[in-house]
């Protein structure tokens, strides 16, 4: 847990250190999912429990967080800075470089260190050896988030590059279901990989990952600050709001 806090530590100052030549904040954003994954190799790299579940918990936590990261880059690069993060310059003005140190990259480096207990807490014990039926129930639990978050940002992806869209609420595919697949399969990623954690019997604790996460996607930066935006935005978007689920997928409200 020391070494993952090292070096998300490094990781954070090394990325801070380039967004104040490039002077855009928002790259943290892509960042994140690389975080995870350097998480995953340092636990593997220094922790001695069961190889299978090991060798399971990177390879899970490294196809979710490059491919989060990949797509942000793919979404988000050449763009310029995301507009939060525009906003808290103009609020601190000169002091914004020093200020997003600890309120931006230090925030979410101690963020990404939470979240990561599952990861961590995966590779330490060394019992049970083998794969074990909440490693399976965690595997199936990924994979569903992976499903939701890969398909539902392909179907957005595919809606905002038709010009016909622009202006039109999306409400198509796994989004006639939920308002928000991509968030609610990264909340089935992280609850699946603290079952894998959990199966080793002594990881318990490491639920503390999940529940921040959930509280991010639901609470804090996902689900309620993305609909603050949208709505002012989208004139259609209360009545999709009204017929379709914001978080668990679920068949659309008649009408």
């Amino acid at each position: 847990m020391l070494a993952s806090a090292a070096a998300i530590a490094a990781l954070m100052l090394g990325t801070w250190l380039v967004s104040l030549a490039v002077r855009d904040a928002s790259i943290v954003d892509i960042v994140w999912g690389l975080g995870f994954v350097i998480v995953a190799w340092v636990s593997f790299a220094v922790a001695d429990g069961s190889t299978a579940r090991r060798w399971l918990v990177v390879v899970l936590t490294t196809a979710w967080g490059l491919r989060l990261a990949g797509y942000l880059a793919w979404r988000n690069l050449g763009k310029g800075e995301d507009p939060r993060y525009r906003a808290m310059r103009r609020r601190h003005g000169a002091r914004f470089g020093l200020v997003s140190l600890y309120l931006v990259f230090g925030l979410q480096g101690v963020l990404m260190w939470v979240v990561s207990l599952p990861v961590q807490a995966a590779q330490v014990p060394d019992a049970p050896s083998g794969l074990a039926a909440l490693d399976f129930i965690g595997i199936a639990l990924w994979c569903v988030g992976m499903f939701f978050e890969t398909v539902g940002d392909v179907q957005l992806a595919r809606f905002k590059a038709d010009s016909a869209n622009k202006g039109r609420v999306m409400d198509r595919g796994l989004w006639r279901y939920t308002r928000h697949p991509n968030y609610f399969g990264d909340f089935c990623v992280w609850w699946g990989l603290y079952a894998v954690a959990l199966a080793t019997g002594d990881a318990w604790w490491a639920i503390a990952g999940p529940l921040v996460m959930s509280v991010l996607l639901l609470r804090v930066s996902g689900v309620t600050l993305l609909e603050r935006h949208i709505q002012a935005r989208r004139p259609g978007y209360a009545d999709y709001a009204r017929r379709t689920s914001a978080f668990f997928p679920r068949p659309p409200r008649p009408g």
